[in-house]
Order: C-alpha cells, then sequence, then structure tokens
C-alpha cells in the first residue's frame, strides 16, 4: 500500500485533533484508563468491546514515547586507530 503525501499533517497522539484511542473488555477497566488519561491531559476516546481482546497500544506510546537515537561518530581513516596500535586507521583496522 502506498501513502501519498495529501497535504495535511497528523497531530501530536492525544491531543485533539489526534486523540488516543483505546479498546478494553470491561467497565474497571475503563475507569482505571479514564484516569491514567486526565492526570495527564491527553485527549482520549475508550470504547468498550466485550467480546474483542484490548488494544491499549496508544496509551503505552504515550506513557513511553520512542527516543531519539545517536549515531556514534566513525573512524576517519587518516585518524589514529581505536585499537591503540598508533597507525593510522587505513593502514590497521580499516583494511
Amino acid at each position: 500500500m502506498k501513502r501519498i503525501f495529501d497535504g495535511k499533517k497528523t497531530g501530536k497522539l492525544g491531543t485533539k485533533t489526534n486523540p488516543a484511542v483505546v479498546h478494553v473488555q470491561t467497565e474497571k477497566r475503563v475507569k482505571e484508563l479514564e484516569a491514567v488519561f486526565k492526570e495527564n491531559g491527553w485527549e482520549y476516546t475508550i470504547d468498550l468491546e466485550p467480546d474483542k481482546p484490548e488494544d491499549i497500544a496508544a496509551l503505552e506510546i504515550l506513557q513511553n514515547p520512542p527516543q531519539t537515537r545517536v549515531a556514534e561518530a566513525k573512524v576517519g581513516r587518516n585518524e589514529p586507530c581505536p585499537c591503540g596500535s598508533g597507525k593510522k586507521y587505513k593502514r590497521c583496522c580499516g583494511q
């Protein structure tokens, strides 16, 4: 499936433009999740569906946002080799 950019940006998860949607099986679980969403000030929609499995992936994303990755600096070919031999990287481990 190919996605074509239509010029519209999706809002940040948990806001009015893109509320978090979760599906639960019991009324007790609805009240638990409502408390979590209200405590953090997130916008949400909770669907009570007793015959379907629980899906709280949106809540897990909000509670544990993805961390940015930091790339390690590469060793330049004319820099000293990190193995400690004293040779240039291109003459030692870079071969």
